[in-house]
């Protein structure tokens, strides 16, 4: 039986394996803390910032963060609330997410989150930057209009030889998400429904398979995000 660390989380007591994260061992003892970048059983990024959670007076990602004996973590706070909203309006205003148009709506994790948080008006200016569509994958389209920039896709799909199906292009307000047209040459439907699944937001779609499920049937529709975790915060 592999060792077990105790830790607590806004005081309830939890259990965590030895070298787990904050985040996945929240997770498991039923505790909700929400992320957008982070995917189980692939490297941390500490992309979203969105599970900052704060250690010794100290704000961190929970994602990135290891479980420590004795750790004290606080996620339930005001503070916690109102850094995570700013994060996810900021992600709005850098975007163009017009989400009633969207194939992703319903399923897509920014939109929950913003339902969740109460998101109105968002406290930053709109920036509607116009950027480019790629349509050129057979498979899959590239709307980066909609990209949170959270490296899910970079982090996720590799080819055989062990070279990334996605990597980032050009640096600071520049940067965008690039399929490497070589390796994702031969994509089965299988795996660009799996791509599709993997992106939080609707930045990566699969052809020819939009909006086969109704509004009203989807994810979020009916249950918000985290309510399958039994603290819901």
């Amino acid at each position: 039986m592999s060792e077990k660390i105790k830790f607590t989380i806004d005081g309830k007591q939890c259990l965590a394996k030895k070298g787990q994260n904050v985040l996945d061992a929240a997770l498991e003892n039923g505790v909700y803390i929400p992320f957008l970048c982070h995917v189980k059983g692939v490297k941390q990024a500490g992309s979203c910032r969105i599970c900052n959670v704060k250690v010794a007076g100290r704000t961190m990602t929970a994602c990135t963060t290891p479980v420590a004996p004795g750790m004290e973590v606080e996620n339930d706070i005001p503070e916690l609330h109102d850094l995570r909203l700013a994060i996810i309006e900021a992600l709005f205003v850098e975007g163009n997410h017009f989400c009633p148009s969207c194939e992703k709506s319903g399923n897509c994790e920014l939109q929950a989150l913003a339902y969740r948080y109460q998101m109105m008006v968002p406290r930053f200016p709109y920036s509607f930057p116009q950027k480019e569509i790629d349509a050129s994958n057979s498979k899959i389209l590239i709307d980066r209009n909609r990209c949170v920039l959270c490296k899910r896709c970079i982090r996720s799909f590799q080819d055989d030889q062990g070279r990334n199906l996605f990597a980032f292009k050009s640096r600071g307000h520049k940067v965008e998400i690039n399929i490497d047209k070589e390796c994702a040459v031969n994509l089965s439907d299988e795996l660009a429904q799996e791509i599709m699944d993997v992106c939080p937001v609707g930045a990566l779609i699969r052809k020819e398979k939009g909006f086969n499920e109704p509004i009203g049937t989807r994810k979020y529709d009916k249950k918000p995000i985290g309510s399958e975790i039994t603290s819901v915060v």
